[in-house]
């Protein structure tokens, strides 16, 4: 079962050809010991190397793993490179790309778990994954750098991306300043670490048949109860693609760029 879990979110993340142009994602890597983060890297357009901005970083499914750099733009790079959204909401956007031998999160199935999540759930108790971690470093690097604004920092996913999202923003409590986590799930246990007030916007598709819509369900219940600022997108008729929907939200990134830390 869990092979074939793993095999539908490689199938419904694939794709053979990436639609926009990339040319004004630069490629970038990042390097700790024996590890290596691939990423992307978009700046605003008249970048201002003296100007701190606003971070946002979007985390993509299991589909677009590799070592290309180049499949992790296949969803939602359109949205941030668009030249209005540009002029309209200067920032720093990061894809980095997930290896094809790890997960952005920590996730496990159970077969003899009889629950909503069809077994499915986040082991909290072990240390963060390589990718992960290292996405975390490249956080933390470039806020060394003071090139980032670090009262808007944003993260989001999409499926094993989402999941991610719940991850990180527990793993660093207190760094971000909203998120958007799109037909993920996590582990509602965590969410009183960084829950409090914070402004999230969850998003699922109703018919979702990969990752049940019940697992952002459990996170946004999860989520009111520690008194977070929430949102909630269920899209009626939608299977696991609900990141087209949710990138097509016209007040999404003028929600986001709303949210600033205190």
């Amino acid at each position: 079962m869990q092979k074939i879990f793993f095999a539908l979110l490689l199938l419904y993340g694939t794709t053979n050809a990436i639609a926009q142009s990339n040319t004004d994602w630069v490629k970038a890597a990042f390097i700790r010991q024996n590890d290596t983060l691939r990423y992307r890297i978009l700046y605003p357009l008249n970048y201002d190397a003296a100007r701190k901005y606003p971070l946002i970083l979007l985390l993509h499914g299991a589909g677009e793993r590799g070592s290309d750099n180049e499949a992790q733009l296949v969803h939602g790079s359109k949205l941030f490179a668009d030249p209005a959204n540009r002029q309209r909401y200067p920032a720093i956007v990061i894809f980095p790309q997930c290896p094809r031998n790890d997960f952005w999160a920590r996730i496990e199935r159970d077969p003899n778990r009889k629950d909503s999540l069809n077994g499915l759930y986040y082991p909290s108790d072990r240390p963060i994954g390589t990718a992960l971690g290292l996405v975390s470093q490249l956080l933390d690097s470039l806020v060394a750098a003071q090139k980032v604004n670090t009262k808007k920092i944003y993260v989001g996913g999409l499926s094993m991306g989402g999941m991610g999202t719940f991850e990180i923003l527990w793993r660093k409590a207190g760094f971000f300043a909203a998120a958007f986590p799109i037909c993920g799930g996590g582990d509602p246990a965590k969410v009183s670490m960084y829950g409090r007030k914070f402004p999230i916007w969850v998003f699922h598709g109703d018919k979702d048949n990969v990752v049940l819509p019940s697992h952002s369900r459990v996170m946004v219940g999860a989520l009111k109860a520690a008194g977070a600022k929430v949102k909630y997108s269920e899209y009626p008729g939608v299977g696991h693609n609900s990141w087209d929907n949710a990138f097509a939200e016209p007040d999404l990134l003028k929600w986001l760029f709303k949210q600033k830390k205190k």
